[in-house]
């Protein structure tokens, strides 16, 4: 049999060997595209190649590209997992030829690839042309040998490609595979053709025309476009007629099946096939940095993310449970995919805390959706607004609505639903406009229009004159503010720097003839008008008045020193941790700075010690930090790192600081940033700098937090007599205390697990002489106990001992937490299994605790409830059913 990663490589050598570059598969997150939520072809990466506007060092080129279609146009997600060959995440293998062969060596390079490389009998293939290609046919029939019989003529535009409604195009050829009579199904352009016994694998585009506005033209460099479904190949070289049937998929099928405990076979089997496909499309978004949201892509993957997860909850599963199958994705696809490996923690970290999150919710949204559609039958339809309340209460998208009234034959009344959705919209917008936050944001536009953007100086100085232009309060202009009244002044000038780029706004004072004024925050808003609130400590602020400026020299130096730090811990975190790292936020007070980046895992204490030796490594160097002005191009291009998102104008300021010492860019500037901030003359002046903290934000986003100069010294003062005070009670010097924390550390692990041992052994009756009784349920020998102060996932074990003990019967066990929900575990011997089910007796006693479900294997199955204290009712239950057996 040839597996996936074979079937890829063979495809991908096959063309090297032929000339083509080897590209790595494009982000799924198309770059060059704003119209395509995902990359939903392999020639998406090479559209600008295609129309002219990219030149490339080759003419020819071979993908194996991500795919993703579950949003937009392209969207697979309500067939997922219900039939044969729908996917939301499909690989994509192809050749292209940007003005190199056209179609005589395309038909010949597949056709040599399929028949020979693969194998396929060439008796089996048939293949369509666009009805006016002539040309294409005659090339089958010279070069494969085809007979006319075989050659299709399709005159729609399935076998017509266009990129829009203007741009190359051209005709297409699509390879068949004929999986014989005994599969239902006719040829492509029959009536039956959308039967499985001829399955396409493979499309060729010819790029021949340019289509205008006016008309269609004849392209002077015809070029080659082909995709080839990995996974559609698979199944034709694995003999099986399903996609879901191939290696890869087996891999990941049997994994979920090991972890839920349940056979994908009747009504499981759909389930593990959703939940293989939707591990998939997560796991390769999120190492392409979608992250679950809202809106946009980010919702889109939370879509998903939570129909698998509605899956893994129908199978039983009591724990989270995809983030268990990342490992088995990874060792299938990561050799692959490299970015699978080194996104593995953050795509387990993102899975584990949604699906964690979603479970909260779940249960109940589903107890809402029960009892809604209780009294409806098959052919009914749920009402708009219920599914609306399932979706803004309890986080349920649409099609997870849709997909869990599936089974039942129940629709979703999809406008009802949409116009809750607006409606809500609306009130929210109406609620919005009517805020403060509107209303101030109108004086501040108001006022810009009125007297301009604000003339900053605080670049070259902390002192200024300037006049009063406005004042406000109360979110409108007003005429004056006196002694004791707190507002905002607008100025013709100023020093003070307003809040932007994470670097906090200036305080200070303002002066003039008889009046005094404490400045508490500098603001930017309307895009250049410089909003300072004041508080009037004497005398009184009109328009007009004349003012010396005056900015807080001591905070504005310890903001520059914690601003320069920034770049440096930034530069310093790229250089030890990859360029994969971004700045995802920032803040820089005078205490302290704070910085998020993007990093999949916790750092750990080497890295952190490297990062702050490098960072301190330029403070050292105390060299002068230059700041200059320059196109916002040239910047870029000097390699001056620009924030994600980031607006800039034509002209920008770029800092640079430092002389790199290592990583390859020995003798040029260290860091090179866009930045609008403060910074200090030297990087001596920052004094030091220390990392205080390393934490996690969101999935995917790390945050530091770091002190320098007079702060940085302060705490590692402190931290020094902590660590005294801590070898004076350990009894031990200072350089001995990490040896003897770990002493105490080891002696305290080993102790609990001798009390958990205990517990457990207390728990049976181990302790009183007495072990766990057993009673006859009619033909049954039932050990059944209530225990406590038991970790539920010892659960398993314990019932497995009790079953050697007991030997032949049925053993229930249940744990009562100290917020008094239960867990129930049922076991079956070996030689009752055939009689007695596990997971119905489970069932029985959730319900008899609250629950409801449970599941597993018929010799072990497990359970919860949300009420304890029905332990013995539970047992009890369990006992009627074994006697009426």
């Amino acid at each position: 049999m040839t597996g996936v990663n074979e079937i890829r490589s063979t495809f991908l050598d096959y063309f090297k060997k032929n000339d083509h570059e080897v590209v790595e598969s494009g982000p799924l997150v198309p770059r060059n595209d704003p119209t395509l939520m995902f990359a939903n072809a392999g020639m998406n990466q090479f559209k600008n190649v295609f129309t002219g506007l990219e030149k490339r060092p080759y003419s020819r080129a071979t993908t194996a590209q991500k795919v993703v279609r579950a949003g937009g146009k392209h969207n697979d997600l309500d067939n997922v997992g219900y039939t044969a060959r729908h996917h939301t995440f499909f690989e994509m293998l192809g050749n292209f030829s940007f003005g190199d062969y056209f179609k005589d060596q395309a038909i010949e390079f597949a056709w040599n690839l399929i028949t020979r490389e693969y194998g396929l009998p060439e008796d089996r293939l048939l293949v369509t042309v666009y009805s006016e290609d002539t040309e294409a046919a005659d090339y089958w029939k010279k070069i494969a040998g085809l007979s006319e019989d075989r050659i299709i003529r399709i005159p729609t535009s399935d076998n017509f490609w266009t990129m829009g409604d203007t741009g190359p195009c051209g005709p297409c050829s699509e390879i068949f595979y004929d999986h014989g009579e005994h599969i239902w199904g006719g040829p492509p352009g029959s009536a039956d053709e959308d039967g499985d016994r001829f399955i396409e694998i493979w499309n060729l585009v010819f790029m021949q025309y340019e289509q205008t506005p006016e008309a269609r033209l004849d392209l002077p460099r015809p070029s080659i476009d082909t995709g080839m479904g990995l996974e559609r190949l698979a199944t034709v070289l694995q003999g099986v007629h399903n996609n879901y049937d191939i290696d890869l998929f087996r891999a990941l099928i049997s994994a979920s099946e090991h972890e839920t405990g349940v056979d994908a076979s009747g009504a499981a089997l759909s389930s593990h096939r959703v939940i293989a496909d939707h591990l998939r499309s997560t796991s390769f978004l999120i190492a392409d940095g979608v992250l679950p949201s809202n809106e946009g892509r980010g919702y889109v993957l939370r879509r998903i993310m939570r129909r698998g997860m509605r899956h893994a909850h129908l199978l039983g599963a009591a724990e989270p449970l995809m983030h268990r199958l990342v490992p088995t994705l990874v060792r299938e696809m990561g050799r692959a995919y490299p970015e699978l490996i080194r996104a593995e923690a953050l795509i387990t970290e993102t899975l584990k805390l949604e699906e964690t999150r979603f479970r909260k919710t779940l249960e109940r949204g589903l107890g809402l959706l029960d009892s809604a559609t209780g009294d409806l039958s098959s052919g009914s339809r749920l009402d708009g607004e219920t599914a609306f309340k399932l979706y803004d209460t309890f986080g349920f998208p649409l099609d997870l609505t849709q997909d869990a009234l599936r089974a039942r034959d129940i629709s979703v009344d999809t406008d009802g639903f949409n116009a809750a959705m607006e409606r809500q919209k609306a009130e929210a917008r109406a609620a919005w406009s009517g805020s403060g936050s509107a209303a101030t944001e109108a004086v501040w536009f108001a006022l810009k229009d009125t007297h301009g953007a604000t003339d900053f100086l605080g670049y070259e100085t902390e002192t200024a004159e300037g006049v009063v232009a406005a004042l406000a309060a109360d979110d409108k202009e007003i005429e004056k503010l006196s002694a004791g009244e707190s507002g905002y002044v607008i100025l013709n000038q100023t020093p003070f720097y307003a809040e932007s780029g994470g670097q906090v706004g200036d305080t200070g004072e303002m002066l003039g003839a008889g009046v005094r004024v404490s400045v508490t925050n500098t603001q930017k808003k309307a895009d250049g008008l410089f909003v300072h609130a004041v508080t009037v400590e004497e005398g009184e602020l009109v328009p007009g008045t004349a003012l010396e400026l005056k900015v807080d020299h001591a905070r504005r130096g310890a903001v520059r020193s914690n601003h320069s730090a920034t770049h440096l811990v930034h530069e310093a975190l790229r250089e030890v941790l990859g360029t994969h790292v971004a700045q995802k936020g920032s803040l820089v007070s005078p205490d302290r700075l704070r910085f998020d980046f993007s990093h999949p895992k916790p750092m750990s204490d080497e890295e952190l010690a490297t990062v702050e030796t490098f960072a301190n490594e330029i403070v050292l160097q105390n060299a002068p930090v230059d700041t200059r002005l320059m196109a916002v191009d040239d910047a870029i291009e000097a390699g001056a790192m620009a924030l994600f998102g980031e607006k800039y104008g034509d002209e920008v300021r770029v800092v640079s600081m430092g002389t790199a010492l290592h990583g390859g860019k020995e003798g040029k500037p260290y860091s090179l940033e866009l930045c609008g901030g403060t910074h200090v003359k030297r990087t001596g002046d920052i004094g030091l700098v220390t990392l205080v903290s390393e934490s996690a934000v969101a999935a995917g986003v790390r945050r530091i937090e770091a002190l320098t100069g007079a702060e940085a010294r302060t705490y590692l003062d402190a931290q020094d007599k902590r660590i005294r005070e801590i070898a004076g009670i350990l009894k031990t010097s200072a350089d001995e205390v990490p040896t003897r924390v770990s002493q105490l550390m080891e002696d305290r692990r080993r102790l609990e697990k001798e009390l958990a041992e205990a517990r457990k052994k207390l728990a049976m009756g181990g302790g009183s002489g007495e072990g766990t009784p057993v009673k006859d349920a009619g033909r049954f020998k039932l050990m059944a106990r209530a225990v406590e102060g038991i970790n539920p996932k010892d659960l398993k074990g314990m019932a497995d001992e009790a079953k050697t003990q007991l030997g032949s019967g049925v053993v229930v066990l249940i744990s009562v937490a100290d917020d008094g929900k239960a867990a129930i575990v049922t076991a079956v011997t070996k030689d009752l299994t055939g009689e007695v089910s596990a997971v119905d007796l489970v069932r029985i006693g959730s319900e008899a605790l609250g629950g409801r479900g449970g599941g597993g294997r018929p010799d072990m199955a497990q359970a919860g409830g949300p009420d304890g204290s029905k332990a013995d009712a539970a047992v009890s239950a369990i006992e009627a059913h074994l006697a009426g057996l």
